[in-house]
């Protein structure tokens, strides 16, 4: 499927994309358009940093430190005289205006893309938002950092064994890639790492459930890696509650579907992700799961300059996907990539080329030394050490720079080797209404 753009355009002129997003899919279009002289870009997004979601948990466990897996947008862009940064948070689009309204200004566009990613879907429970511990963003993961060092804190003083427990019992929502390497990571913490830091906790750890409403852990992957990662973690001490959804969190309480309960102050919410509706973007546009409706080419439907790309955007016509494609990173990434192609083949008066996903596989890691990897092209299941070397070389080559890499390696080689980590501190922002 190919459509082609005639444009009068002066050629001196610059088209202005402004992109809103800066992860997975709105940092490989901006850095694909990067030294294009035919394009002015600017990125908007409410942190100034890019960061890598699929390594978050490891800076939530202390072993990683937050640079290690984030890079500074305007670092990022030096150099590169046509790429902006904006910090800022999208209020409304006024698309017969060609403008969006951010609150701290406004911007006009030629071209604008929606890379805003997902957020935690919390399927309206009040309770569960307020109270569980989410895993989406780097401050969700430093936040949970600073929460369960606390509370084991707390639990080394407690003479009230009940409050210890709860303390010390972890639930863990959702048994996708998240869900899985948390429950992983926190059973090798509970039977090294925490005995040694607290001893006064010795014989006291309270349990660590994985709860999920499919049959099985990891459900998008195969049976093999599933039926692998179920009986690794039961080993490691993980108890599996399957075909079970959490109802509830309220009083130190869990509540499940089936009508039990577990006492813990923990729930770590992994279960799910929705996009975002804004104002300003007509009610057609948006599908399932508030995506935004898009055609081959990644332009919003109802819209005649307004594109979606990433977590964002709702494809049906990929014919190997035609139910939308996976809310997943490689989607992402090369959606990004074609995008940036396409504006370029636009500016040149091409044809567009639509967007098909490369299923390259999926992964998933368990624990030191055990993951799982499913490959596409070869078709070929792996587990064990030789799927964790694969699941770590493709993770250290996702990070965005070469200094991420060198980081990231230095501290997975000194927490393999020692099988400790050194950065587990709380420290606690100074709340933003104080800071001058």
């Amino acid at each position: 499927m190919n459509v082609i753009f005639d444009t009068n355009r002066n050629l001196n002129m610059q088209e202005n994309i402004v992109i809103i997003g800066g992860g997975f899919a709105g940092i490989n279009l901006a850095k694909d358009l990067g030294r294009n002289k035919k394009f002015s870009v600017t990125l908007v997004d409410q942190n100034n940093y890019n960061f890598f979601p699929p390594l978050i948990y490891q800076v939530a466990t202390g072993f990683l430190e937050p640079s290690s897996i984030s890079y500074p947008f305007r670092k990022l862009f030096a150099g590169k005289d046509n790429l902006h940064f904006r910090l800022g948070k999208l209020q409304k689009v006024l698309p017969a205006e060609n403008k969006v309204i951010l609150n701290n200004g406004e911007l006009s566009y030629d071209v604008l893309v929606f890379a805003t990613g997902a957020e935690t879907n919390f399927f309206g429970n009040e309770n569960i938002r307020k109270n569980a511990i989410p895993m989406k963003t780097l401050g969700d993961a430093i936040a949970m950092r600073n929460i369960l060092l606390m509370r084991m804190e707390q639990a080394s003083i407690s003479k009230d064994p009940q409050e210890v427990k709860k303390l010390l019992t972890l639930v863990i929502a959702g048994g996708g890639p998240t869900g899985v390497e948390i429950s992983g990571m926190f059973a090798e913490m509970k039977q090294g790492i925490l005995r040694k830091d607290y001893p006064e906790l010795k014989g006291k750890a309270g349990g660590i459930y994985l709860v999920d409403g499919g049959k099985c852990v990891l459900s998008p992957m195969s049976e093999k890696s599933q039926k692998n990662t179920a009986q690794a973690l039961t080993k490691m001490g993980v108890e599996l509650i399957m075909n079970t959804h959490v109802d509830d969190f309220e009083n130190d309480t869990v509540m499940l579907s089936g009508g039990k309960t577990i006492s813990t102050r923990n729930l770590i919410w992994a279960a799910g992700v929705t996009a975002r509706v804004f104002e300003g973007i007509p009610a057609e546009s948006y599908g399932r799961g508030k995506r935004m409706i898009c055609d081959a080419f990644n332009l919003v439907k109802g819209t005649a300059n307004i594109y979606a790309i990433g977590d964002t955007c709702l494809q049906n016509n990929d014919v190997n996907f035609p139910d939308g494609h996976p809310q997943v990173a490689q989607v992402a990434i090369q959606q990004g990539k074609n995008l940036a192609r396409n504006f370029k083949r636009k500016a040149e008066g091409k044809e567009m080329e639509a967007f098909a996903y490369h299923d390259k596989g999926s992964m998933a890691i368990i624990g030191s030394a055990k993951a799982v990897v499913d490959l596409t092209l070869p078709k070929m299941h792996l587990k064990g050490f030789l799927a964790w070397l694969a699941w770590l070389f493709i993770h250290l080559m996702s990070l965005i720079t070469y200094r991420n890499r060198a980081r990231t390696f230095w501290n997975w080689m000194i927490a393999y080797f020692s099988k400790d980590q050194s950065l587990r501190m709380i420290i606690r922002p100074v709340e933003e209404e104080n800071v001058t």
